[in-house]
């Protein structure tokens, strides 16, 4: 029988069928040569890491294809997944009605002087980027991405729990933003032609202002820290961001640059709409750095939320696909006889049957060092 160094025996593990591999191993026995009869040591042990993850990888493509990855679909299992997360939607619904009690309640209204006025004389302009068209690409332009992908995958996980984790991203950040804003109050840039629409500006005995404009403009006036747009757009392109990465394996280390030239897209479009922001003289940049910081940091945990990190080995789909694969695979288990049972075998194998924990390798390579360490006693 051939000799098999021993760094090769962990990828005995990324096999599903064992009884072919261990039949050899029970007639002929276990024959190692003298070169090669040497324990592991401390070095070798990232190669067995790198190799157990490698078979995680393997093992779950095996699953998909043994339980079937079209089998997630909305109609199958769309009513159990939203039962389970109810009380995260009731949440959803919470959050919106907060936010419309902060955009309905005014902000402070803080003094403004008239040695203040130098920097709040800018032109009152336009919107570039209504806030309408806000809604239209930081929530429904990643919802179409989210539903081209569920085409493709059917996996109804990966649906519900990318829209449930966007609407959050926006919610939350929404929350932040504009209870900030309120207690902040903070003038816009254009806010002397807010407060004076002719011109004529008119100060109290205290040195403060008396506007005479209108209200909802003076209003509006009193939110620029931090800005909306800009915390809206990174909340929602922030997280197509993070969601695409995961999808495309954008961090596989395989060097394909042409990923993240996509994964950049949608930051690109948020920073172009801060920079708008400054452009038009409704924001001070401080207020776009905050808003975009305050905005990223939300994706950012609300994707943790559902998502592994881009960067894991099982990121290209969420936490509750992996878990139902798992359950499944485990039923499967109990209903069938393991065939590692049937027949004898010198060397004790841990985690017989299915691996829960992805580590088959591992606990194979330690058996078969102490075989070679039986071996390595029997000729001394």
């Amino acid at each position: 029988m051939s000799t098999m160094p021993l760094w090769d025996y962990g990828s005995l593990s990324c096999f599903k069928n064992f009884k072919s591999i261990f039949q050899d191993a029970t007639v002929n026995r276990l024959e190692i040569n003298a070169n090669t009869s040497q324990s592991f040591s401390p070095i070798d042990h990232p190669l067995l890491e790198n190799t157990s993850e490698e078979c995680k990888m393997k093992e779950v493509q095996m699953r998909e294809v043994r339980l079937g990855s079209g089998t997630h679909t909305v109609r199958s299992h769309g009513a159990t997944v939203a039962k389970t997360h109810m009380h995260d939607w009731l949440m959803l619904v919470l959050l919106v009605m907060i936010e419309v009690i902060l955009y309905l309640t005014p902000p402070f209204y803080r003094y403004v002087g008239k040695d203040m006025m130098t920097d709040l004389r800018y032109p009152l302009l336009d919107n570039t980027v209504p806030a309408w068209a806000v809604p239209m690409y930081a929530v429904l332009f990643p919802v179409v991405i989210f539903l081209v992908i569920y085409y493709h995958r059917r996996d109804v996980y990966d649906l519900h729990h990318a829209i449930l984790g966007l609407l959050f991203s926006i919610l939350v950040t929404a929350v932040v933003t504009d209870s900030i804003k309120n207690a902040v109050g903070r003038p816009r840039p254009d806010f002397f032609w807010r407060c004076f629409p002719d011109g004529k500006d008119v100060y109290d005995h205290l040195g403060n202002v008396i506007c005479h404009g209108e209200k909802s403009i003076i209003k509006e006036g009193h939110k620029s820290f931090p800005s909306g747009h800009t915390s809206w757009s990174f909340a929602g392109l922030g997280f197509l961001s993070l969601y695409l990465s995961g999808k495309l394996k954008a961090f596989d280390c395989k060097g394909h640059v042409a990923k993240l030239c996509i994964v950049f897209l949608p930051i690109l479009a948020a920073c172009l709409v801060a920079i708008s922001r400054v452009d038009d003289y409704w924001h001070h940049w401080q207020d776009v750095f905050a808003g975009g910081l305050l905005g990223l940091v939300d994706a950012t945990f609300c994707y943790l939320q559902f998502f592994p990190p881009p960067y894991h080995p099982q990121g290209w789909g969420p936490y509750a696909y992996f878990q139902e694969l798992e359950s499944r695979a485990s039923t499967q288990a109990d209903a069938t006889v393991n065939p590692l049972n049937a027949w004898p075998m010198d060397s004790h194998v841990e985690n017989q049957g299915e691996d829960k924990n992805g580590f088959l390798g591992l606990n194979l390579a330690r058996d078969l060092t102490t075989t070679v360490e039986d071996v390595e006693s029997g000729r001394r």
